[in-house]
């Protein structure tokens, strides 16, 4: 990656995202397994409310903006074409991360207890808001492309998804693992 400012920032928005998530999803101590602690089970579980849920991706999304803004570098007349587009991509977009959210809530809520079913009712579930992320870059790359050079339109797509799976991975970091 050769944009300083966006390394800095990405590198800010992971930090920011990571102890946001540490914060609001207080995990008791893992059990003594010999697992490396990335992947250790804990014995039990305290999920964020929905009002700090809620806080975090509001958080998120305003903070995606910045950094897409500012690394982006649109002209006027690009930046008069691009939000209103952007908007309507985000905001189906944020269906996709309500419904990702909102997986992650009823896993959190049924971990104690997590049966077989439920198991694979969230990785499904995860799986097809993954496909829909994807499906929604193919629709609107397009687009973006009406509006933007081919390199700009590359260029926020990269953005995009590696905003997206930092906070992804922030996220799935600090959810935990489905003890066996």
């Amino acid at each position: 990656m050769n944009n300083p400012v966006l390394m800095i920032r990405l590198l800010w928005l992971g930090v920011y995202v990571s102890v946001c998530v540490t914060v609001l999803a207080q995990q008791a101590p893992a059990q003594s397994v010999e697992r490396h602690p990335m992947f250790q089970v804990v014995e039990s579980f305290h999920a964020p409310s929905d009002q700090e849920l809620e806080m975090l991706k509001k958080d998120l999304r305003s903070q995606k903006r910045q950094i897409i803004a500012s690394n982006l570098m649109l002209t006027d007349q690009e930046a008069e074409k691009f939000w209103p587009i952007y908007d309507q991509y985000s905001a189906e977009v944020a269906k996709t991360d309500d419904t990702k959210f909102a997986l992650i809530q009823e896993y959190q809520k049924d971990y104690p207890a997590l049966t077989d079913e439920q198991a694979a009712k969230y990785v499904n579930g995860r799986a097809a808001v993954d496909s829909s992320v994807v499906q929604l870059r193919v629709k609107y790359f397009p687009i973006f492309l009406k509006v933007l050079s081919g390199k700009k339109t590359a260029l926020f797509f990269q953005i995009d998804r590696r905003l997206w799976l930092m906070i992804d991975l922030q996220i799935s970091a600090q959810n935990p693992l489905i003890a066996p």
